[in-house]
């Protein structure tokens, strides 16, 4: 199981980050990726393979005045 913005999420075995981010529905454009206390480069979302146990973050960049 990984745990994703603290809900758990079931996915297969080595499900990338950019994987993940598309069958949650999640646009890459203005989001920051954090698996385990550590940013992920946007560049690593497609090779970046995920493990049971994983904790991720994924926050949404929101513009205001």
């Amino acid at each position: 199981m990984i745990k994703v913005n603290g809900e758990t999420f079931e996915g297969k075995d080595g499900i990338t980050v950019a994987e993940l981010l598309s069958e949650r529905g999640y646009k890459t454009v203005f989001i920051a990726v954090e698996v385990n206390g550590a940013i992920v480069k946007k560049e690593d979302y497609g090779s970046f393979a995920l493990k049971d146990g994983d904790k991720v973050e994924v926050v949404n960049f929101v513009g205001g005045g």
